[in-house]
């Protein structure tokens, strides 16, 4: 057997090896991270409160919460302003949709995946809810 089938049939062992870390809420902790996102800030709030253990479910379910309260706020300002407004909330709502399905699928995967601004907004939160 060659050098590299080796370094593989290894690799495959150790994945198998590797059991998804579980939740207090009992699912896996990445598709707990997923479902964060799945209905917005609603089910960010839901795993916020649910979740006791889980670090990355946490930061996943607040990233959730302030990215769909955000977006929320921004097309509720934009609606007011005539036209343009109109325009660039037309803009926005597919960045949202792709913006939705990339945090899924980084949580997923298990990423850490920190938004600019936002992402340093949570991490603050997180560790404030950490320390009380």
């Amino acid at each position: 057997m060659s050098e590299s089938q080796n370094e593989n049939r290894d690799n495959n062992e150790e994945k198998k090896d590797q059991q998804p870390i579980k939740t207090s809420s009992g699912l896996d902790e990445n598709l707990a991270g997923l479902l964060t996102y799945l209905v917005g800030f609603i089910t960010g709030i839901i795993f916020l409160l649910i979740e006791k253990d889980s670090r990355f479910v946490r930061f996943h379910a607040l990233q959730s919460i302030f990215v769909s309260v955000g977006l929320f706020v921004l097309n509720i300002i934009l609606s007011f302003i005539p036209i343009i407004g109109w325009g660039i909330s037309l803009l926005i709502a597919p960045f949202a949709f792709v913006l939705w399905i990339f945090l899924m699928i980084q949580a997923y995967q298990g990423k850490w995946f920190k938004l600019p601004v936002i992402g340093d907004m949570v991490e603050k939160q997180l560790n404030n809810m950490d320390n009380n």
